[in-house]
This record gives structure tokens, sequence and C-alpha cells, in this order.
């Protein structure tokens, strides 16, 4: 049942909110909104911060149950969630703090082209993406893996890819975590989650993925902008899909699994769907390795795709990727569980961070950034929707003191697919679309009106918000030229 939010959240500051312990006798920690007051009606109309008051229920949590500008209603955990769990005082990991898509996440290809190069060339160019990168529920690729080769890729993620030729050497370099999450073990991943995953590389998956052809129209930090290797009037290719039916697999398996432990280990939780077990019991590692499987199935699967984008391209622009310098800005993960170091009460400690609908923001001089971005701060790749601007954000030392280095993820959803169908018409948006010069390619209407702009929040305000709450601050901005839809 919704409540009024509005009089059980406390303003912190101008961009962050808080919900007392005192709210719910099961809550550990408070819970932390970081949103502007612009946001606040569309986060509190799902009942979203319901979920942050529930995720400070879970055993070992630390600091705060936190949320993005961009938060909406998810599994157990909102999407937009964030909650970092400490081993020492009995932590938990949980399925729905990372969710169903493991490592749905997004990356972003510069070019050396711009807009009057390519212009001509996009309706074929969309046209090319759309026919040739399989998309949509079920879909198979041109890839096929035998046993063996699907272990390598559980365990090596974007290596795998790269060693197989679908990729450049630097493309791991510029990939969080190198493409590949340590303590992957194939052997957790059951034979059902396995078979999904057997023809699926290099595929696009459905509903919120794309491939996106943008133009750089606004640069906010020189500096950074120059070491990420972007300019105004820069065209780029992002790309956002994740891992996909295996993926899927691995997370329904292990909320099976889980449900179970909560009984056996008298884990009192007040909605099951925060199902969970503690980081060192066998579950708890055994979920962490099959999720670990399912992160690096997710970066193969990006890393195969960037392959495809650079061939197809290349045969559009009678031009080698080389020449054409596409090469990889960077590619971050939306949906995992890692663990990472970060300071707690004044003492370094290490945790297990859950981020759903979230991403990573490592600020300048981390030792996780790329050593050529170290100095401006990991980027962060924050899409809009099909008719509105994306963003590319530098990281910043308040996410670490604030969101154990946190920030959101893109526009988040306003709307469910489903009302988006009711109140939209696909075929009347694609018409507005083409009328603002983007192209969309799309397997229907009704995948067009479930991703309509309406059925999203203001990404302009979501960045607003994160900027002006410390957590990362703006590079540069992105207009879409054409979309390929999932």
């Amino acid at each position: 049942m919704t409540q009024n939010w509005k009089g059980s959240l406390k303003r912190v500051d101008g961009n962050c909110w808080e919900i007392s312990e005192s709210h719910g006798d099961y809550m550990r920690v408070p819970g932390r909104i970081f949103a502007s007051e612009e946001l606040l009606d569309d986060i509190l109309s799902d009942n979203a911060p319901q979920q942050v008051a529930n995720v400070a229920s879970l055993p070992g949590i630390v600091k705060y149950s936190l949320a993005m500008p961009d938060i909406h209603w998810g599994y157990g955990f909102p999407i937009g969630g964030v909650a970092a769990t400490d081993p020492d005082r009995g932590g938990v990991i949980s399925p729905g703090g990372v969710g169903y898509d493991i490592n749905c996440g997004v990356r972003i290809l510069r070019t050396n082209l711009t807009l009057p190069e390519v212009k001509t060339k996009l309706p074929e160019l969309a046209d090319s993406l759309h026919k040739r990168v399989p998309s949509g529920v079920g879909s198979k690729g041109p890839i096929t893996l035998d046993s063996d080769a699907l272990n390598q890729a559980l365990n090596h993620g974007s290596a795998w890819a790269v060693k197989e030729g679908y990729g450049w050497d630097e493309d791991l370099e510029y990939t969080e975590a190198g493409g590949a999450l340590p303590g992957a073990d194939a052997r957790k991943v059951s034979a059902k989650a396995q078979k999904r995953g057997f023809n699926q590389l290099g595929t696009l998956g459905s509903g919120n993925h794309f491939l996106e052809i943008q133009v750089v129209d606004a640069i906010y930090d020189e500096k950074a902008a120059e070491a990420y290797g972007l300019e105004e009037g820069m065209v780029c290719v992002a790309i956002h899909s994740g891992s996909r039916g295996l993926g899927h697999q691995v997370c329904s398996d292990y909320l099976s699994v889980m449900n179970r432990a909560i009984r056996d280990y008298e884990i009192d939780l007040p909605d099951r769907q925060l199902a969970c077990a503690p980081l060192n019991s066998r579950e708890g590692r055994d979920y962490s390795a099959a999720m670990a499987c399912a992160a690096n199935y997710a970066w193969a699967n990006r890393q195969c795709l960037t392959h495809y984008v650079r061939k197809i391209t290349s045969e559009v622009f009678g031009a080698s990727p080389e020449d054409l310098g596409l090469g990889l800005v960077y590619d971050v993960a939306h949906n995992i569980a890692k663990w990472e170091k970060h300071e707690v009460d004044g003492e370094e400690k290490t945790l297990c961070v859950h981020r759903k609908g979230a991403t990573r923001s490592f600020p300048p001089g981390h030792p996780d950034v790329p050593e050529r971005y170290r100095e401006a701060g990991q980027p962060l790749l924050v899409p809009g929707d099909m008719g509105t601007f994306s963003y590319v954000l530098a990281g910043l030392e308040g996410a670490m003191l604030k969101t154990f280095g946190s920030a959101c993820h893109g526009a988040g959803r306003r709307m469910s697919r489903s009302a988006a169908k009711k109140s939209i018409s696909g075929k009347e948006l694609k018409q507005r679309l083409h009328s603002q010069g983007i192209i969309v390619r799309a397997a229907s209407n009704v995948t067009i009106a479930e991703e309509a702009p309406e059925a999203y929040k203001d990404v302009n305000l979501v960045v607003d918000a994160t900027e002006g709450a410390g957590l990362a601050a703006r590079v540069a901005r992105m207009r879409p030229l054409a979309v390929v839809k999932g």
C-alpha cells in the first residue's frame, strides 16, 4: 500500500533525503535518497522509498540503504538502489540487490567521424545494425559455443572474447573490472542457465536495450573530455545490453536457493524478495560465483556486440574500424555486486557493494580508474531515452564519502511498460521522433511505445541532482541520431 512519504522524509541537504531508522523496527540503518525536489513526486508515486527502508533490514548492512536520483520500484531492491554489506558483521548477498539482468550495462565507442560526414549514411547504418544484430526476447546470435567455450566465457568474460578475435586488447583496459569479476566458477551455473547461453553472445536483447548513434553536442569539462577522447561534433555509438537469458536464469535459480537460506539461517526480512544468504555461507559463495559468471557473460556479450558494430560500421563507410577511430571510451555495469574497499567509521573495510540500476563512480586518483583517465576520474555513462540526451559524467570524491562510490545509471522509469503501451502510440511516436531528426528501428511499434520518452524521468533533472549531490560531474552531452531498439 502506498503511503504519504513526504511526511516521512527528512531533508539532509538540497539533494538528499533521509528515512529514519525509526520508520520500521526492522531497519538496521537509515535510508537515504539522493534526489532534487523536482524529482520527488515521480519517486514517491510508486512507493519505491518503502523498498529503500526494506533494504535497510539486511544483516550486515553498513551506513545507509541508498537510492540514486533515477530510483523506481524493482524486485526487492528499488532500481537505483545501493547497499554495502560487511562480512565481518554477518553481511549478506541478495540476488534482489543485483537483479535479473545481471550486469546489464552500457559502453560507448568514439569515432573520428563528424555529423556532416555521417548524415547521408545514417539510414543505411541504422538499417544494417537493425538487420544484422539480433535483438528481442530469445534471439540467437551469430556465435555458437560448445561447453568448453561457454565455460571460458563465463570464467574470463571480455578477455575470452578478445582472445577469440572479438575486440582489441585496449578494450579490456577501458572496461570496468577489466571485463571480468574474480571468483567466477562456471560449475555454479546450472545446466538450464548454461543452455540459455550457448547461442546468445552478440545479441542485444529486448526491453530498454539498444544501439544508439549519437553526436557529442556539448562539452562541460574540456580537460576530462580530452582525457576521454571526446570532442564536440564527434559521432559516437552507445551499446546497452546485459547477460541475456543466462543471467535471468542464474537469478531465478538462486532466488530459490536464497528462499531456503533465509529459513535455515533464521534471517527475518520485511520482504521475501530480499531473500539472501551470509556472504561467508556456502549459498552466499555459490551465488557470488554464479553471479560473477553471468556478469562476465554480459561483458563478453557487449564485447562481441562491439565487434559487430565495428564490422558493420566499417562496411557502411568503406574504411577499417581503426581508420574510423572506433575505440572504446568505457564500459560500466549497472546490476552487480562487487567486493570493494571503502571507509567505514574511519576504518578501511572490504565490503560487498550491491548496485542495482546504479553505476560505479570512482573519483580522480582512484587506482581502479584507467591510468589515462585517472586525473579526470572514472567515466560514467548515463543514457537518456530515445528522444533525449545522454551524458558522460566523471566520478567525484563525494560518491566515495556518501554512496560507496556510486551514482545514477540512466533516466529511470516513471511509467510501467504496460502503462506506456496503453497511453502512447508507437507509430505516432516513431513519426514524432523522425520529425525531430531521430531514426528509430525496432521490431515493432509496441517496443517503441514501451520505451517512449514520456515513460522515463527527465534525464537532465537526474543528472542535475547527481551533480548537485556531489556524486559525479558533467563532462559531455550526447544527442541521439539513430536508435536501434531490442
